[in-house]
């Protein structure tokens, strides 16, 4: 198919799916794995107290669900931009963020500060039932001067505190009351963070975000798809199919029986959630992901049928610092929020002779572009990665893609850097299954 071709048959083509995914997505009832949510109850603002109201970053629990019959809280940073600079002026219509951890981590005063200073009022939670030492802050600036965000041995187990965010409450736990599990009660504590930001009179309750790395990309998966009230959704390494290919998780849900394992799957795999995800949302991954690979992130990204866009970078590390490092998460939730520069946008993509082709829809420019590829086989992290200059002509990108290449994808830049690639490509497609 000609670069010609291609723009005039993808466009009437894009059009009709997103007609026929919208009404799909409109009539199609949620699974049953919802239903241990009450969103009436988790849509009401939540009952809190606060820690510490009048540090530039605050402190505050939130109450949480019922975890072995006893109510539990939920530790959270807090701020704006006017209490982070020690301001007292009336703040309003801002946006705002909830911001979901991963393993090993808690509540980051650091990542709230990092997008408060962008005009967000944001909320990070503890997703483990622990409370991090709290910073000390420039009292001249009001800024962070040190942070203990990443030295586990000084948070503190709350009181009242929820299920830990351990292999046996995440993985090992299908057999008991799944309102105890930690899914069921970190996606709530997320939705009353949400609900927690909706009811302050200085936000937009309009203009609200989520986003998550690693467990926390995992949870913004289950969050958005059941929460749709959320503008935007960014995952960062986060994805479903967890119990299949190579994800370093498949082992640890194997200890679990063929039963439980079934079970885990229905109730806590993103793959049931996605379908039904209603939120904007921008998936953020590195080509050698052990923890979410790209054989389970391509089927994740390919089973969310309303608007979408994705980052794969070759290379991209896994980490908390390199999940929130990259500026497409901003622009991606601006963009929805704000009403900001968009990122380019595929509309679709195919293949001849060789030949990878890429429609970039209307209203967005591509200022570069490049393939991203590998020969290798074998297990997906060891693979290596070359990337070589694609071909920009017009609203199509295109790039030969090697004879022995086994994955890629192309990429595609604005006149600012933002990245965005195609959906990754398998020469043999049982690789991706």
């Amino acid at each position: 198919m000609k670069a010609s071709q291609l723009a005039q048959w993808c466009i009437p083509c894009w059009l009709f799916c997103a007609q026929y995914i919208a009404v799909c997505a409109e009539s199609e009832a949620s699974p049953e794995a919802f239903k241990r949510w009450d969103l009436e109850e988790l849509f009401e603002t939540p009952e809190h107290h606060w820690i510490d109201n009048s540090s530039p970053i605050r402190s505050l629990l939130i109450k949480g669900e019922q975890y072995n019959g006893k109510s539990t809280e939920i530790f959270a940073y807090f701020s704006t931009p006017s209490r982070l600079k020690g301001q007292s002026s009336f703040e309003s219509d801002l946006p705002a963020i909830v911001l979901l951890h991963g393993g090993g981590g808690t509540a980051f005063s650091q990542w709230v500060q990092m997008w408060v200073d962008r005009g967000y009022a944001a909320i990070a939670l503890d997703l483990g039932g622990k409370q991090p030492k709290a910073p000390e802050f420039d009292p001249a600036t009001g800024r962070i001067q040190r942070h203990y965000d990443f030295q586990r041995e000084l948070r503190m187990r709350l009181e009242n505190g929820g299920p830990l965010d351990d292999v046996n409450n995440k993985i090992l736990n299908v057999d008991g009351d799944l309102t105890n599990d930690w899914q069921y009660h970190a996606v709530s504590a997320a939705i009353r963070a949400h609900s927690f930001l909706r009811s302050l009179p200085e936000v937009n309750p309009e203009k609200t975000a989520i986003t998550g790395i690693s467990w926390g990309g995992y949870l913004t998966c289950l969050t958005a798809s059941v929460d749709h009230r959320f503008k935007a959704a960014v995952p960062v390494y986060g994805c479903g199919f967890l119990a299949e290919g190579e994800s370093v998780q498949r082992v640890l849900i194997e200890r679990n029986n063929v039963s439980q394992q079934k079970k885990w799957v229905k109730h806590h795999d993103p793959s049931e959630f996605l379908p039904h995800c209603k939120v904007p949302i921008m998936f953020v991954n590195g080509t050698n992901d052990k923890h979410y690979p790209l054989g389970s992130y391509s089927r994740s990204y390919q089973l969310v049928r309303g608007e979408k866009a994705i980052r794969i970078e070759a290379g991209m590390a896994h980490s908390h610092q390199a999940g929130w490092a990259p500026p497409e998460i901003y622009r991606f939730i601006d963009q929805k929020l704000l009403d900001r520069q968009p990122l380019c946008r595929i509309a679709g993509t195919t293949m001849e002779d060789s030949v990878f082709y890429a429609h970039i829809a209307q209203g967005t420019k591509v200022a570069s572009a490049s393939l991203q590829y590998t020969k290798d086989a074998g297990p997906l992290v060891n693979r290596i990665w070359v990337t070589i200059d694609a071909t920009v002509s017009g609203d199509v990108v295109s790039a030969r893609v090697p004879q022995d290449a086994t994955i890629w994808c192309l990429a595609v830049k604005d006149e600012n850097g933002g990245m965005v690639t195609t959906d990754v490509t398998f020469a043999n497609e049982g690789e991706n299954e």
